[in-house]
C-alpha cells in the first residue's frame, strides 16, 4: 500500500463529503433539518453529466448540477417551513424523488464520456518536498476550491454578521425576530444554499473526481455519511472537513486491502475471506447508522451542540 496514494485519494473523495457536509451544517444551523443530501447529490450529478454531454463544457455542468440541487431543496423548504410538515420524513422523502428523477432523466447515460473539471498543478507549493506531490499536484480544481471553502465557511459561521443571525435562527428563532432577523427567510435561503452544495458534491463525483454517470450507484450512500459527519463534527465545518479527508483515506486503504493477495509480508485475510471483505465495505454506513441515532434524541443533540430549535418548525408569535 501506497501512503501518498492513499492521501490523495483521501483528499479527492473527502472534497464531496466536505460539500455536502458544510452545506447540510449551513442548513441545519438555521434550524431546518434535511435528510435529502442523497437525493440532491444524485439529481446534482445526473445534471452536471448530462449538461456536460450536451453542451461539451463541464463548467457549465457544474452550475446546473449546483442550481438542480438547490431547486430540489425549495421542495423540502416549502413543506417544512411554510407547511410546517415533519422534517424527517419530508427529508426522507427528498432522498426518494431525488433518486427518481435523476434515474428518469439519466436514463441512456451509462457508458457515456462527458467532458470533465480538469486537473491542475499549483505552481511554487506543488515544488514542496513530499508535501507538494501529495498536496497541489495533479488534483482535480475543485479538490483546491476544497482547500478554500474549508476555512471561508467556518469564517462566516462564527466571524461575520450574516453568520451569527444564522446562528441566531437556529438556536432561539423568536428572538431573533425580535431583532428584525427574518426566520424564515433565513431558513429558506440556507436550505437552498445547502441543496446547492449538495449539488455540487454530486457534481464533483460526475465530472470531475469519480467521473461517469452508474445510475443509483453514481453517489453510493456518500450523502448519508455526509449527513452523518455534520453529527460527529458537532455541526463544525472544519471537524467535518478532518472527517471527511480522514473517511475518504479510510475508504481507500479499505479497498487496498482488499487488493493484494500478500499484505504485509504474509496472506491478506481479507483477500480470502470474502464475509471480512463485506464488512470492511460496510463499516462506514454503520459508522453512519449509528451517529443517526446519536442524533435522534433531542437531549443527545443539546449535548452534542446541535442547534436548540433543529427540527422545530418556527410560527410566527410563539415563544420558545
Amino acid at each position: 500500500m501506497n501512503l501518498e496514494i492513499i492521501l490523495r485519494s483521501g483528499l479527492s473523495t473527502g472534497t464531496i463529503l466536505i460539500f455536502a457536509a458544510i452545506g447540510e451544517i449551513l442548513t441545519e444551523l438555521s434550524g431546518i433539518q434535511n435528510l435529502g443530501v442523497e437525493g440532491m447529490m444524485l439529481v446534482g450529478a445526473m445534471a452536471a453529466f448530462k449538461t456536460s454531454l450536451a453542451t461539451g463544457n463541464p463548467w457549465i455542468g457544474l452550475l446546473v448540477g449546483v442550481a438542480a440541487g438547490g431547486l430540489l431543496s425549495l421542495a423540502h423548504a416549502v413543506v417544512t417551513i411554510h407547511f410546517q410538515a415533519d422534517q424527517v420524513v419530508s427529508g426522507l422523502s427528498l432522498t426518494f424523488l431525488g433518486t427518481g428523477l435523476a434515474l428518469v432523466l439519466g436514463e441512456g447515460l451509462t457508458g457515456q464520456n462527458a467532458p470533465l473539471i480538469p486537473n491542475f498543478t499549483i505552481p511554487l507549493l506543488s515544488q514542496i518536498p513530499w508535501v507538494g506531490r501529495v498536496f497541489f499536484s495533479d488534483l482535480n480544481l475543485l479538490v483546491y476550491i476544497g482547500y478554500l471553502f474549508i476555512p471561508i465557511a467556518w469564517w462566516y459561521i462564527y466571524k461575520t454578521r450574516p453568520g451569527l443571525h444564522l446562528r441566531a435562527v437556529g438556536e432561539k428563532p423568536a428572538a431573533a425576530d425580535s431583532l428584525g432577523v427574518s426566520v424564515y427567510g433565513t431558513r429558506y435561503l440556507y436550505t437552498f444554499i445547502g441543496g446547492c452544495l449538495a449539488g455540487l458534491a454530486g457534481s464533483s463525483i460526475s465530472i470531475a473526481i469519480s467521473p461517469g454517470w452508474y445510475s443509483s450507484q453514481t453517489t453510493s450512500g456518500q450523502g448519508w455519511i455526509a449527513v452523518a459527519l455534520v453529527i460527529f463534527a458537532q455541526w463544525n465545518p472544519l471537524r467535518a472537513a478532518l472527517g471527511g479527508y480522514l473517511f475518504g483515506m479510510l475508504r481507500r486503504f479499505m479497498l487496498d486491502l482488499q487488493g493484494p493477495m500478500i499484505l504485509f509480508g504474509a496472506p491478506n485475510p481479507f483477500f480470502y475471506n470474502h464475509n471480512l471483505a463485506f464488512f470492511l465495505q460496510m463499516a462506514p454506513f454503520l459508522l453512519t447508522i449509528i451517529a443517526l441515532v446519536l442524533g435522534s434524541a433531542s437531549s443527545r443533540r443539546q449535548r452534542i451542540g446541535a442547534p436548540a430549535a433543529l427540527g422545530v418548525p418556527y410560527v410566527r408569535g410563539e415563544r420558545d
